[in-house]
């Protein structure tokens, strides 16, 4: 995903850079927040769905764009959302006032012709509609994680990236793609078929775990396996893995000498303090406090 990483810093030349996903290793989505200045931007093609979050509001500034024939001009409050569809070329970005944090996922077509096959549609991803002031709660609620994700990144980073980006695919399909169906039934995860992949999650919880990996030992699409799997466990598959790591890393902590930051590596944490955080999100305790009440 570097070449839309390479996008952002084109697309944004003067817009300061205050988190990206660059090294996450992430997959389907890349995602980056940004403080913008006033003035113009210069619209360069995306070769990617482009999705833009306020997380801050302000007082004057406004967003003023022009492409498919239209003029869109959006004040910019707290939970603002844009649309730019693939190879839309953008006529004329101007930004009136000064913006700060600023979200921009990027979502590559490559997700939307799964989640296309998977609801059984034949639709290009440059059908999404060019949009400006949404009001789409899913879709801020998805910008409002993967933010946090950015801010504080957990041991499913790349997962939950994945997982969220062909959601927001499916979404848009249904919802800004044209009168396609909505809300096909969920397939049925056989027991077996569950088995199996709680079994590969507990033979795999040190190394990194993908939805298409876990989709291929379901042998359902990622797309059907990640529904199929919540609509099963009651959680999606990033939030079970992490939920088994953070369960590992309690008994690391109880039954073994290893360090703080060989645990955080042996649960797949990137570093000591992400690891801290999560624990102790789930947990009410730091790992330090949790081992020394277990008497470690």
């Amino acid at each position: 995903m570097a070449s839309v990483h390479e996008f952002g810093r084109r697309k944004f030349p003067r817009g300061e850079l205050l988190l990206s996903s660059a090294r996450r290793n992430w997959t389907g989505m890349v995602a980056e927040i940004r403080n913008h200045p006033a003035g113009e931007i210069p619209p360069p093609v995306p070769q990617q769905m482009e999705i833009t979050l306020a997380l801050a509001g302000s007082e004057t500034g406004r967003v003023e764009r022009r492409g498919n024939g239209e003029l869109q001009d959006t004040a910019v409050r707290p939970g603002t959302l844009w649309l730019c569809p693939i190879g839309l070329v953008e006529d004329s970005i101007r930004i009136t006032g000064d913006l700060d944090r600023i979200l921009h996922m990027y979502i590559g077509p490559e997700i939307f012709r799964d989640a296309a096959q998977s609801l059984s549609r034949t639709i290009s991803p440059e059908r999404i509609d060019y949009r400006a002031g949404i009001d789409d709660d899913f879709m801020r609620q998805v910008g409002y994680r993967i933010s946090a994700e950015l801010e504080a990144e957990s041991s499913v980073s790349h997962l939950l990236a994945e997982s969220l980006a062909r959601a927001m695919a499916a979404h848009l399909i249904g919802e800004y793609g044209g009168n396609l169906v909505r809300n096909p039934p969920s397939p049925a995860l056989e027991h077996f078929k569950m088995r199996r992949v709680i079994d590969f999650i507990n033979d795999n919880l040190d190394s990194d775990i993908t939805l298409a990996d876990l989709s291929d030992v379901a042998c359902l699409s990622r797309h059907h396996f990640a529904r199929a799997f919540r609509s099963a466990v009651g959680v999606p598959p990033h939030r079970f893995i992490s939920s088994l790591r953070l369960q590992r890393a309690q008994d690391l902590l109880i039954h073994t000498g290893a360090s703080l930051a060989e645990i955080a590596f042996a649960c797949r944490f990137s570093s000591q303090s992400t690891f801290t955080r999560a624990f102790r999100q789930h947990v009410g305790v730091s790992p330090g406090e949790y081992r020394r009440k277990a008497g470690i």
